[in-house]
């Protein structure tokens, strides 16, 4: 039996049917008899932690910032976010039932529009990915510096900077996990930066019950000029998506990719909240774009937040890389299946984004840009626009279709005005 059709997979109003869709695509799953070009080998448990990891990225550190920018009414546009990306979530799981085919992000764009749709999600795709994982390293050498800001290096005549080296130094370390093109492996990676989010979290807040600070700061309601801010920082919250088919397609049983999303997204919700109350509450308007710069260092819980948020990164960096890799390897049909020539490309990337992050200024500021322009096309406003285009609803007019153009209302208007703030911030810096 071929794939499940069209009509089958898409006709069903999301909102209302998904558990009975579930079920009809678990039979549909089981009567295809093995048809799939591939099965996975992940299973349920271990596609959680990767999805957990992709999620629950740094992004957590500038909640609190986030909430300071546009007051604690902001918090609801993270909740708004938060279920907007989970339902975009869900769409890029039906768009690849639809085709055995759909395997990433830009296969997805090339069913719904042709090679202009793949071109165009392919380059949102894989610059924020690539610019998520740069920031990673910028931001371990930035912690680093600050934990050492003493340290020098002169090799061979040449004086490296102490920011410079512990960047070199993390790329190594980083390093191996970049080789492990597996997923099911990569779960145990994922796994421990799970935990590291979980300890980051956890710490902060014993900082603030146990070690002096305290939650004595009330903050404002709103702020009304911080809101654009506000907004692209939870965005880039969720930045996750162009992830989504890689965990989809690595899964052992992919009618329950639905539960993993649910799983997900309610756990990190729950995470950054958590974080944005707990550190609006101990720094208020004084809190950094990085919460953990906030914190007294001579403290115990403070130097578990400071040595996890370290580590928290490292463990990420492959879950982000691994689409690059794959699409890469796509160009060169004739090697892509050779262990050594998988490891020169995965090399060869982390290699190129030590530069970037050695060689661009202000990175930081890039990060709300990313947040604003490239994850919220991403994650919110592209996979809604396929999944209209592929089920057909573009000339339906029904429940799901007005609350997907509401979604991409919210994203258009969060990518200008984003967008605009952010352009401005960097420019202010230059």
């Amino acid at each position: 039996m071929p794939a499940m059709s069209q009509d089958e997979s898409l006709t069903v109003p999301l909102i209302v049917d998904e558990e009975q869709h579930r079920l009809r695509y678990k039979l549909g799953d089981v009567e295809s008899n093995g048809n799939h070009i591939s099965e996975g080998t992940t299973s349920f448990l271990k596609t959680i932690f990767n999805g957990l990891n992709a999620l629950s990225g740094v992004g957590i550190l500038s909640t609190p910032y986030a909430v300071a920018s546009g007051g604690w009414l902001s918090l609801i546009f993270l909740f708004t976010i938060a279920i907007s990306t989970f339902y975009s979530g869900l769409l890029i799981k039906r768009c690849m039932e639809v085709d055995s085919n759909i395997r990433t992000y830009p296969d997805i764009g090339e069913r719904a529009f042709g090679s202009k749709g793949r071109g165009l999600i392919s380059i949102f795709m894989y610059v924020e990915l690539y610019l998520v994982a740069t920031g990673f390293l910028i931001l371990e050498g930035d912690n680093l510096q600050n934990l050492f800001p003493n340290v020098d290096i002169e090799v061979a005549g040449f004086h490296i900077g102490g920011k410079q080296s512990f960047v070199i130094l993390v790329a190594l370390i980083i390093l191996p996990t970049i080789w492990l093109d597996n997923l099911s492996i990569l779960s145990y990676v994922s796994a421990s930066g799970v935990l590291a989010s979980a300890i980051i979290l956890g710490s902060i807040f014993c900082a603030g019950a146990f070690d002096g600070v305290g939650f004595h700061e009330k903050g404002k309601l709103l702020h009304l000029d911080g809101i654009p801010t506000a907004v692209s920082l939870y965005a880039f919250c969720y930045c996750a998506h162009p992830v989504f088919p890689t965990l989809y397609t690595s899964m052992k049983k992919k009618h329950q990719f639905s539960n993993v999303l649910l799983i997900c997204f309610v756990i990190c919700t729950f995470s950054y909240s958590s974080m944005a109350i707990i550190g609006y509450k101990m720094f208020g308007s004084g809190v950094q774009s990085q919460v953990t710069l906030n914190l007294p260092t001579g403290k115990l819980s403070s130097k578990m937040a400071i040595y996890t948020t370290l580590f928290n990164p490292i463990s990420k960096y492959a879950l982000m890389v691994t689409p690059i890799v794959n699409a890469t390897k796509n160009w060169f049909p004739w090697s892509c299946n050779k262990k050594p020539f998988t490891i020169l490309i995965s090399t060869t990337i982390l290699i190129s984004t030590v530069i970037v992050a050695l060689a661009v200024p202000f990175f930081g500021y890039l990060m709300s840009l990313v947040g604003a322009f490239l994850s919220v096309t991403a994650s919110i406003i592209l996979p809604c626009l396929c999944y209209l285009k592929i089920s057909g609803s573009l000339r339906r007019l029904g429940y799901e279709m007005v609350v997907i153009w509401g979604i991409i209302l919210l994203g258009v208007t969060v990518v200008i005005f984003g967008t605009y703030t952010s352009l401005l911030q960097i420019v202010g810096h230059l």
